[in-house]
């Protein structure tokens, strides 16, 4: 801000307060306030305090300003810029209204502090507010009804913001990647909460189904809710309608998890001549078949971690069997683990049917017993049970276990591609993109963006709810990008990717990605952040607001002065730092 003089032909100058802004690159000014009735003394003050002298000399200079409101803002500032930047408040409607206001602050306030729709209307009202998102968004009161309102307006814009997103993201012929979660219930009032197959091991309490689509590299572009106790392979039919009709994709390759794209589902979703192409990979029990019958033998990876194979019951199909030594490590450690927890459970029933008082009786309740820790640890498959009405006995099955040995380490990727289109590493390659999914899940469930818990009785209320975590971590996602050299995620992949040795073998970090988990510091000397530790640094850059000594004078906003690393993650993200338009 600044005074202005402008002349006024035969009458005094006019004194203006004006402020500059820039509006699509071009430099713009706006006036403020009309200061021209003001003794000049006055006007004089307001030009030295806006230049940032110090008005007060005396003893009483610490009252010559007070700070009447000191808000949070820059991470905020950060969240709403990138929003900006990627145009996803136009995505939401290309006209400005308040109902959009609230949804971006919504999306914002989700990457900032994820919390109850009450919660956020508190934080974005003048009165409550612990942050400067509601006042840059020119929101003035606001009650969480208005959050509910905007949600329903939200919901009415999902698909075609998905399909904008889609153009966006998605190439002719490029990869889809496909996977499901769930996420358990506040409440039993909702239709779509249902007991179901839970990823979060709350097997008693009612959840939802969510599917994410991404493209290969993770970005998400469409998200949708299910009944809790929706099954996979149920939910692959309206993505491929969404992807063909919504979507106007002619030829896609569509990543999917083993339990999602069954045979039944490739016999009706992905016929031959529609398009679709797939890649997913074999159950256990369909990969014990193939070395039961030979097609899988381990003298495969005698010189290669990799191999393509045929078997006459996936005619036309590709079979690209890996063998990866690391995994083959681990899976042999934990069954040794699960073995060993199974027993000592088993004992303990064991125990029970043999103590002098009260013992465990009755081939019912010692099979209750015994089935509990079998479902417990997955292990029944290795083990001859016998039960009498007051004992049992139980043996491992050496065969068992030693044929599933024989398979620890491997896996058999299963696709139609055609390999002049994909060679097999690189099919493997297009598989293990599903890390990216599962990436985004954690972010939505538990680190950064908190789906849960999910208070909304309404089903469309929960289906906004999740839309709006997606549209969160769409916008996270990119930030995420954009500050890794800030952060300690790896943004120098190439490197990463050329010291691979095989597809086949876990991905490494770049020398750069390993440097500063080594030393905390970048290549810059700057300290490195997590996601969540960087906004929190960022918010200690705040938005103040003074009132000079003398009343008369107006109150005016002033930024604290940003440290080196928020001066670089505002560059990083190509935001400027500025005092908001409000």
């Amino acid at each position: 801000m600044y005074v202005a003089v402008v002349p006024n032909r035969n009458s005094p100058p006019a004194i203006l307060l004006r402020e500059s802004f820039r509006d699509n690159g071009k430099v713009c000014n706006r006036t403020i306030a009309n200061i021209s009735h003001w003794m000049p003394e006055k006007i004089e003050a307001l030009r030295r305090v806006l230049k940032g002298a110090t008005l007060a000399t005396s003893a009483a200079s610490t009252q010559a300003f007070e700070i009447l409101r000191s808000q949070p803002h820059g991470h905020v500032a950060v969240a709403v810029g990138s929003l900006r930047n990627l145009g996803l408040d136009r995505l939401l409607d290309p006209v400005s209204s308040r109902q959009r206001d609230l949804v971006v602050a919504m999306i914002a306030a989700r990457i900032l502090d994820p919390s109850s729709k009450l919660a956020t209307a508190r934080a974005l009202d003048p009165d409550t507010l612990n942050h400067s998102l509601g006042e840059l968004l020119g929101l003035q009161k606001v009650h969480d009804d208005d959050l509910y309102r905007a949600m329903d307006w939200l919901l009415e814009r999902q698909s075609s913001i998905e399909d904008a997103l889609a153009k966006r993201h998605i190439a002719e012929g490029g990869l889809v990647l496909y996977d499901l979660t769930s996420t358990y219930f506040e409440g039993r009032h909702c239709e779509l909460a249902r007991l179901g197959h839970s990823r979060d091991d709350k097997g008693g309490k009612p959840q939802i189904v969510f599917g994410l689509l991404t493209n290969a590299e993770g970005c998400p572009v469409a998200v949708e809710v299910f009944e809790g106790n929706m099954s996979d392979p149920k939910t692959v039919p309206a993505q491929v309608k969404k992807l063909r009709e919504r979507f106007g994709l002619k030829q896609v390759v569509f990543v999917g998890d083993r339990g999602m794209i069954t045979s039944a589902r490739l016999r009706e979703d992905f016929t031959g001549d529609n398009g679709l192409s797939w890649i997913t990979a074999l159950r256990a029990t369909s990969i014990q078949k193939l070395a039961a019958d030979g097609a899988l033998q381990s003298s495969l990876f005698d010189t290669t971690d990799l191999a393509e194979i045929t078997h006459p019951d996936y005619p036309g199909q590709r079979l690209v069997a890996c063998f990866n030594p690391v995994l083959s490590d681990q899976r042999a450690r934990k069954r040794d683990e699960l073995l060993q927890a199974t027993e000592k459970e088993l004992e303990k029933i064991a125990a029970a049917t043999r103590r002098p008082k009260r013992p465990l009786r009755g081939k019912h309740l010692i099979g209750l017993r015994i089935g509990r820790v079998l479902g417990r640890f997955k292990m029944g498959k290795h083990y001859s049970i016998g039960i009498e009405e007051d004992a049992f006995r139980y043996e491992r099955k050496p065969d068992s276990i030693d044929r599933e040995k024989k398979l620890d380490g491997i896996y058999v990727i299963r696709t139609n591609v055609q390999v002049e289109a994909m060679p097999a590493p690189e099919v493997v390659r297009s598989y293990k993109q599903l890390s990216n999914v599962e990436r985004a899940f954690r972010s939505l469930k538990t680190v950064d963006l908190k789906v849960r818990p999910i208070h909304h009785r309404l089903a469309d209320r929960v289906r906004a709810h999740v839309f709006l975590c997606m549209l969160a971590y769409h916008v996270e996602w990119h930030m995420r990008r954009q500050l890794a050299p800030l952060l300690f995620d790896d943004h120098d992949k190439p490197d990463g990717e050329a010291r691979r040795e095989s597809i086949v073998k876990p991905a490494r970090r770049s020398q750069s990605a390993e440097h500063k988990a080594t030393t905390k510091l970048n290549e810059q000397g700057l300290a490195v952040h997590s996601f969540r530790s960087i906004l929190a640094d960022l918010a200690t850059l705040t938005l103040n607001r003074i009132q000079p000594g003398d009343p008369a004078l107006p109150t005016f906003c002033k930024l604290t002065n940003p440290t080196p690393i928020q001066k670089k993650a505002f560059s990083l993200l190509g935001l400027k730092l500025q005092l908001p338009k409000v």
